[in-house]
């Protein structure tokens, strides 16, 4: 069913798969995307792992309750994106040096 295909190879093709899925995690939680929102009125910083850790809000807006509720909305909206983003990036990064398995698919290329 396997053809050719050395399962070995393919074991320790998977192990140096997942120590680079591992780097790629470790290498995003240190990563710090910082966005804008109403002209720099609020400033929010998301580390690569998703979490607000730095939070800035012009004090102007601080009897603005309603227009700093769609400020806030929108940088961690902002944020989130460019982290997802980002993630995506770097898992396709990582993906693209598997474009030779398709010598090892044990279905064929149909």
């Amino acid at each position: 069913m396997f053809g050719n295909m050395n399962l070995g190879d393919m074991g320790k093709m998977l192990e140096g798969m997942q120590e680079q899925t591992q780097k790629m995690q470790d290498e995003m939680a240190t990563k710090r995307y910082t966005v804008k929102s109403g002209g720099g009125m609020v400033e929010v910083t998301m580390s690569g792992s998703g979490e607000v850790i730095d939070l800035n809000i012009d004090d102007s807006l601080l009897d603005d309750k309603s227009s700093l509720q769609i400020l806030l909305i929108a940088a961690m909206n902002d944020a989130t994106k460019m982290v997802e983003d980002d993630k995506k990036n770097s898992a396709m990064g990582l993906l693209g040096g598997l474009g030779d398995l398709g010598a090892m698919n044990p279905f064929g290329s149909k």
